[in-house]
């Protein structure tokens, strides 16, 4: 073909940022007739579909995970285009979304983000916490900074540190029960160690959060499992005896399959893996 409008990619990226048609045509500063028309002529230029439609709006196709990458690529070239031709800027552009834990986005990674964009200002970052898996498949986000036991099915990554877990209570007042591990928590590893071995009728007060379960074992409301760079870093809180011994998950940073070898995106899990390792020990002991 030889008639594409390449400028009709910009549509196509911000249905998908912005979620909905409505919100990329505010974002784009056009009406909503046009995102839909710009949309359909990239579909039709290339013969490809790139949304499903439904009453709940346009949602990407699980099959057109490599078109939207090729897309953002193309993005990314034409930035650095523009960029070169000013006489600046680096070889790597573009947009990189990082997801993980809100302990990890909280303490360890924005120094992280310091050093990658240090070392490639073109890149530009967004940080995504949740306690909940981040489905990369359907470009949820572009590399994930995740503990678990093992890599999920799909993921491209390395090992980059262990999150070890301890029990914690405030100085006098963590005689009581214990702080139960909600949502997300309950699967992590720490969640799996209180099941086995706390009884339901000594769980008192929880949370979704281990930041939000640090403030609550330190106003006293109980002893609390947590990962060791946030029980041991305050000083508000101690190691308690009775918690688990030797229990850590490791720290994984992937990106999916289908998007690992983008160069933007390796450049960036190998800045992270490097940081991750002088941060956190393979197991804090």
């Amino acid at each position: 073909m030889h008639n594409e409008d390449w400028d009709d990619l910009r549509f196509v990226l911000s249905v998908v940022q912005a979620g909905t048609v409505s919100a990329a045509a505010r974002a784009l500063n056009v009406n909503h007739a046009t995102v839909l028309r710009r949309v359909s002529a990239f579909e039709a230029a290339f013969d490809v579909r790139v949304f499903n439609r439904s009453r709940q709006g346009y949602q990407l196709r699980t099959d057109a995970l490599k078109v939207l990458v090729a897309l953002r690529e193309v993005e990314a070239a034409i930035a650095g285009v523009r960029i070169a031709a000013s006489g600046g800027g680096s070889a790597i552009q573009g947009d990189v979304r990082i997801t993980s834990t809100d302990s990890l986005c909280l303490s360890v990674l924005p120094g992280l983000f310091a050093e990658i964009e240090s070392a490639a200002p073109g890149l530009k970052l967004s940080m995504l916490s949740s306690n909940e898996h981040t489905d990369l498949g359907r470009m949820g986000a572009d590399i994930a900074v995740t503990p678990s036991v093992q890599l999920r099915d799909g993921l491209v990554g390395e090992a980059a540190g262990s999150m070890a877990f301890h029990a914690y209570g405030a100085p006098g007042r963590s005689a009581g029960g214990w702080l139960r591990l909600m949502g997300g928590l309950a699967g992590s590893v720490a969640g799996q160690w209180m099941q086995a071995h706390v009884d339901s009728d000594r769980l008192g007060m929880g949370s979704d959060s281990f930041p939000a379960l640090r403030e609550l074992a330190a106003a006293g409301f109980g002893r609390v499992i947590l990962p060791g760079f946030l029980g041991d870093a305050d000083i508000r809180l101690q190691r308690l005896p009775d918690g688990p011994r030797g229990l850590a998950a490791t720290i994984w940073v992937a990106s999916h399959a289908d998007v690992a070898d983008v160069p933007r995106f390796l450049e960036t899990r190998r800045i992270l893996v490097n940081g991750l390792r002088r941060a956190l020990p393979l197991r804090d002991g």
